[in-house]
């Protein structure tokens, strides 16, 4: 009975209008009492004078009455949750920046627990008791606590905000479809805010999903920064090697050329010594001789020197030095040194090219024709992996697909990033035309084979004469002719490049290629030139090399 005793005696110290504590409490004829500044408000703000609890007309104005009773009541029980607030303040928490405070609390703030959307107020445990004991403020409508609390109110009509106007996409007081938002479409705030929030659950699940997907995005660049190191030092390693190698040769080169030249010239110092040798000894004798006839010639003794002008011829002959020569040749030493140096780097290239074509081979693509880009004179096989000229036009659907005037055919598959390779065997045919081609090839007409034409190709004319239709074209002269021919394709590298599959070496590379759509592998098998060139191009099957 005291609680419920106790109840009642709150119930009473609160304005009906406010809902709030009295604060200078009057009593108007009719007996009920309200603050002051309410009624006095409420009147100034009227069109007549009611009470708001009876609904009782005045004619005039009233006089308000201070209620000494209720004042010195509501003192006492302002005094009362003082105490209560004193006691509990060292229990609570005190608000911290970025916290709620409670808008009653006089000093030192306590943070809020709850807002009321009706007081526009927010209260910590203290203040909030009257909220959840008090019958007239169990009826308010509390969250948890928020700051600016009146912008929750309707500026327009001074009345919490409680619908939404889907028209207008806005919250609105119970006074504005009444007033401004006639025949909009209003419904209650918690309806909208169900929809609302089953919409965010959409939104955080795509949003979440969006996450998960730039994640897994940022998981596959690590995994390519991975593989790029990799194949970085892949490729340092092997440009050490090579480079290793080239130098080594080139230094020994070097050493053995000048070792042969320094041999050939030690040679012929010790030919010409000899030679000199030989020279100064026959001078010597031809000096003595010389003595002789001098002294011969001086003789007058007649017998004598008839005599030994005999003895003098039977001499032995000197030798002939006429064609004598000690000039070595020196010409094709540096050419002889520098052809086994190139001939030690093509083997070093033929190394890398292989190595290049086994690594190109591991992105092969499973590549089929597609028989609705073909030209109606084709012959394409049951697999879709053969294609050559059958002389004659087919009566085959003219769709847009389809080639009209070149006897050309597109690969079913299409390509738009990454890397990709395939295999064309060309034995036994005279001449060809394949490569890649974007998806917006000319289908109609003749089609320039250009790189501005939409296709990056190599052509074989008059079996023998290699071309890639680049611009402009250029010609290929090629150690062996390819019986199957690998196509490479890097998208984002803007490369193009064809193999010669069991020569193992590059043919030609078409770069710094800018590609904006799709690509397809594109094939010609030409005509078939009177049976000369009938043997079809096939896609094979790709074995690394």
């Amino acid at each position: 009975m005291a609680a419920a005793s106790n109840l009642r005696s709150e119930d009473q110290f609160l304005c009906s209008i406010c809902l709030d504590v009295f604060t200078d409490p009057v009593t108007i004829p009719c007996g009920h009492n309200f603050c002051k500044n309410c009624i006095t408000e409420h009147w100034n703000t009227s069109d007549q004078y009611l009470c708001p609890m009876c609904k009782k007309v005045f004619n005039t104005r009233p006089e308000l009455h201070v209620n000494t009773f209720i004042s010195e009541m509501v003192v006492q029980f302002r005094q009362s949750a003082q105490q209560k607030t004193s006691s509990s303040s060292s229990e609570q928490q005190v608000s911290k920046p970025g916290e709620v405070p409670c808008h009653v609390c006089t000093g030192t703030k306590l943070k809020a627990l709850k807002s009321c959307l009706v007081c526009l107020a927010s209260y910590c445990e203290t203040h909030l008791e009257p909220h959840l004991t008090m019958s007239g403020l169990k009826k308010h409508q509390l969250i948890e606590p928020v700051e600016n609390l009146e912008d929750r109110m309707c500026t327009k009509h001074d009345k919490p905000l409680e619908l939404f106007c889907k028209t207008d996409q806005t919250c609105v007081c119970m006074l504005c479809p009444v007033l401004d938002h006639k025949m909009h479409d209003v419904v209650p705030l918690k309806e909208e805010y169900e929809g609302k929030k089953a919409e965010l659950g959409k939104t955080e699940a795509e949003i979440q999903q969006m996450i998960q997907k730039r994640r897994l995005k940022i998981q596959e660049i690590k995994h390519s920064v991975d593989l790029s190191e990799e194949d970085a030092d892949r490729e340092i390693a092997e440009g050490v090697q090579v480079f290793t190698a080239l130098k080594e040769s080139v230094e020994r080169g070097q050493a053995n050329l000048i070792d042969t030249i320094k041999e050939k010239q030690k040679t012929t110092e010790k030919q010409a010594e000899a030679f000199i040798k030989e020279l100064e000894q026959e001078i010597s004798e031809l000096t003595k001789r010389r003595t002789e006839v001098e002294q011969l010639k001086r003789s007058e003794d007649q017998l004598h020197l008839l005599q030994s002008v005999q003895s003098l011829k039977a001499a032995p002959p000197t030798k002939d030095w006429t064609e004598v020569s000690v000039r070595p040749s020196y010409e094709g030493n540096v050419r002889r040194a520098v052809a086994q140096l190139e001939e030690t780097l093509n083997k070093e290239m033929k190394k890398l090219v292989q190595a290049e074509l086994k690594r190109v081979q591991q992105y092969a693509v499973d590549v089929t024709l597609d028989p609705y880009t073909a030209h109606s004179a084709l012959i394409l096989s049951d697999d879709g992996k053969q294609v050559n000229h059958g002389d004659v036009r087919k009566n085959l659907p003219d769709n847009p697909e389809r080639f009209s005037d070149c006897v050309c055919v597109l690969g079913k598959q299409s390509f738009s990033s990454g890397r990709f390779y395939f295999e064309v065997q060309v034995k036994g045919k005279t001449k060809w035309n394949f490569g890649v081609a974007r998806e917006s090839i000319k289908r109609k007409g003749i089609i320039h084979m250009s790189p501005q034409s939409g296709n990056w190709t190599l052509s074989l004319r008059n079996g023998n004469k290699y071309k890639a239709c680049d611009v402009p074209p250029v010609s290929l002269s090629l150690k062996s002719q390819p019986q199957k021919v690998g196509v490479f394709v890097d998208y984002e590298e803007g490369l193009v490049s064809f193999y010669d599959v069991d020569a193992a070496a590059l043919i030609y590379s078409f770069t710094g290629c800018c590609f904006t759509e799709k690509l397809l592998p594109y094939f010609s098998p030409c005509n078939n030139d009177g049976g000369k060139n009938s043997a079809p191009l096939i896609i094979s099957p790709v074995g690394v090399n």
